[in-house]
């Protein structure tokens, strides 16, 4: 079910909707449904997430970070980039 909903705006908000709808290929009303729609559907996910600590969102944060290693030096150096540019140019694709 939908209802019909009639909003007065400013001649400024209007024009700058309309930019942001044209940017977008939607007309106005369009723009305002879909960003009130998604608007609606974060709230709806952010109230079922329950509420985090700070701390314990920085260790899953952190969960995350590391290290790598690629099995062989990287660095900066141009006799290194430039030996791999030759590699990369000589190589048939």
């Amino acid at each position: 079910m939908s209802q019909l909903l009639t909003l007065e705006l400013s001649d400024d908000v209007y024009a700058a909707l309309q930019q942001q709808a044209d940017a977008v290929g939607l007309s106005v009303a369009e723009l305002i449904v879909t960003s009130l729609d998604g608007q609606h559907r974060l709230l709806t996910i952010a109230k079922l997430q329950p509420e985090v600590q700070p701390e314990e969102a920085r260790q899953r944060l952190l969960s995350y970070a590391g290290a790598i290693s690629l099995g062989y030096a990287t660095g900066i150096d141009n006799e290194s980039i430039d030996a791999d540019l030759a590699k990369a140019y000589t190589n048939d694709f």
